[in-house]
């Protein structure tokens, strides 16, 4: 107990030298028989008190944390507030500006010959078909060529009659 109490001497700067002549003094005004009671005593008392001063420092620092966390959420709050009041300005301007382009394109339009944008859709459909429709479904001339393929594609009924037995060929499919 002695050492303990050593330990916590530290904290009120008491020395070797204090610390001998308080157990002496101690030692004669208790007495030997109760003396490590009272030292026991002593030491829980100290050991209560340093746990209730590290809670009150934890508590002051958690609530300091508190403090500047609230400061920095306000301040993401206010950031939030402002970017979306200028993404609200920004849109509501191209709006407007969306609107009068618009208002302007059809006053200029309604005396000129511009096709529906209907007619627009389906005539570029209609050329797609048709370029997908010969790039799909015939072979390209270089290629015949090039590899010795059919040039000119033959139904299922000429090619019957073309290559049956007895029967003249048509001069057509030359």
């Amino acid at each position: 107990m002695l050492f303990a109490a050593c330990r916590y001497s530290l904290m009120i700067d008491l020395g070797l030298s204090k610390l001998a002549l308080i157990g002496v003094v101690a030692l004669v005004v208790i007495g030997p028989e109760k003396l490590p009671k009272v030292a026991r005593m002593a030491g829980s008392l100290l050991g209560r008190a340093q746990r209730y001063i590290n809670e009150v420092k934890s508590e002051v620092s958690r609530e300091m944390e508190l403090d500047e966390l609230r400061k920095i959420q306000e301040e993401v709050q206010e950031a939030a507030k402002d970017v979306e009041s200028s993404i609200t300005r920004n849109l509501h301007d191209a709006e407007q500006e969306l609107k009068t382009s618009v208002s302007g394109f059809d006053s200029g339009s309604s005396g000129s010959s511009f096709s529906s944008p209907n007619d627009q859709v389906s005539e570029k459909a209609k050329i797609f078909r048709k370029k997908k429709l010969s790039r799909t479904s015939a072979i390209p001339a270089w290629y015949k060529q090039r590899h010795g393929g059919k040039s000119h594609l033959l139904s299922g009924a000429a090619r019957v009659s073309r290559y049956r037995p007895g029967t003249k060929i048509p001069s057509s499919f030359h």
